[in-house]
């Protein structure tokens, strides 16, 4: 009980600090410290087309989406090699498939997406061990370098490929 009654004291005279209106006018008052309306500016209608991100946000981003893309592509390429191990009609069901040009640009594609969040994952570690700083110039650098870092993996993963 003694716990309780300290809490409600406490609980009143924090209400009547934040809300002085209680102990000058009671219920008749007019002015309400609950419900108080903060009117803010905000976008109606915002345009994602308008919205220009930096270099270093694109980078961030395209690492999250490269990633997802990889996890994915995982089960695919697994299927796609238990298919060719497991027989030899297999071998041959999994070479047809392959033959496709659809295929072999989602094969490419799932090369590009590996190879770019290699390169960004490799970016990461070394801010994180300190061999490349973490200002906005630096960071502005290195995302540009891991996108022509990318680029010529993505000639190579074309050439692999076809």
């Amino acid at each position: 009980m003694f716990g309780r009654v300290s809490y409600t004291r406490f609980r009143v005279a924090n209400f009547h600090a934040v809300c002085p209106h209680i102990r000058s006018g009671g219920r008749n008052n007019n002015k309400s410290c609950v419900g108080k309306s903060v009117k803010k500016q905000r976008p109606v209608n915002l345009e994602l087309q308008t919205i220009q991100f930096p270099v270093t946000a694109i980078a961030s981003i395209l690492h999250r989406v490269s990633g997802v893309i990889t996890f994915v592509a995982v089960g695919i390429l697994l299927w796609l090699l238990g298919t060719s191990l497991s027989s030899e009609e297999g071998f041959l069901r999994a070479a047809e498939i392959m033959d496709s040009f659809i295929v072999k640009f989602i094969v490419w594609g799932i090369l590009v997406a590996l190879a770019y969040h290699i390169v960004g994952g490799i970016r990461h570690l070394l801010m994180d061990f300190g061999y490349i700083e973490e200002d906005l110039a630096t960071g502005k650098r290195s995302a540009n370098l891991s996108f022509i870092i990318t680029v010529v993996l993505s000639i190579l993963a074309g050439v692999l490929v076809w």
